[in-house]
């Protein structure tokens, strides 16, 4: 098992990528902690966690409350792999974006990727451990109605190239995980909500359908395990060949 005896913090924890992670971690040996908003979703990943074995345990907080991720990072006595999947989504040109929405996306997508990085930090300089931050490839080309959300993953992927630099002579991996469009609760709600089509969701990409929760959490896992020990500073993206366009 590639992730056996190790412990991973998993932010977003409570549905579609991060859950997927927390699950296919399990199964290569880790021990979970999921971080959301929602405990009723946390304790559905964690049902799923034992049930592939792992053990697991649940912090309901915003990744964006600097007081509550810096509280939950030091009653850790030890964390391996950090992944900061906690992400949302705005679907707006520019002009039309609420200040509120980009204001709450980048505290969501940025901040609580910086606080949660921040924290957990010294904790991964004792274990030699890896972050991976799950970006998106709208972090490296333009998706239109998305400005916020594209503008929020392109400063994690900078953020993760920056963190890469300053921590791989203490030993820290920090790597980016770039999705194309996955089937996930977020897909439902977009098409059924803002009236988007799935068929044109999944024409994006050439491989002409959705990526999976499972698919992306595959990447994960090769980005926090050894299989991975020569990658720093990088992105991986698993996008069906959307960016190839």
């Amino acid at each position: 098992m590639r992730l056996a005896g190790k412990h991973a913090l998993i932010t977003g924890g409570g549905s579609g990528i991060g859950r997927a992670v927390a699950e296919r971690f399990a199964l290569e040996g880790a021990s979970i902690l999921a971080v959301g908003r929602t405990q009723a979703m946390l304790d559905d990943t964690a049902e799923l966690v034992r049930a592939a074995g792992g053990e697991a345990s649940t912090a309901a907080l915003d990744v964006a409350d600097a007081d509550a991720v810096a509280a939950l990072c030091e009653r850790l006595d030890r964390l391996d792999v950090l992944v900061n999947a906690a992400g949302i989504v705005s679907t707006f040109t520019v002009p039309d974006t609420p200040v509120e929405r980009w204001d709450e996306v980048f505290a969501t997508n940025v901040r609580g990727t910086f606080l949660m990085s921040k924290h957990a930090m010294p904790l991964l300089r004792e274990s030699q451990g890896a972050i991976v931050n799950v970006a998106s490839v709208a972090g490296l080309v333009g998706v239109p109605n998305r400005a916020a959300y594209c503008a929020s993953k392109g400063a994690v992927i900078a953020l993760t190239r920056a963190m890469a630099i300053d921590h791989v002579r203490e030993g820290v991996r920090v790597n980016a995980l770039c999705p194309g469009t996955t089937q996930t609760p977020w897909i439902e709600r977009l098409v059924a909500e803002q009236g988007e089509k799935l068929e044109d969701l999944e024409a994006r990409q050439p491989l002409g359908r959705l990526g999976t929760a499972e698919e992306m959490a595959d990447g994960a896992l090769y980005l926090a395990s050894a299989e991975s020990s020569f990658v720093t500073g990088t992105e991986l993206v698993v996008d069906g060949g959307m960016t190839a366009r």
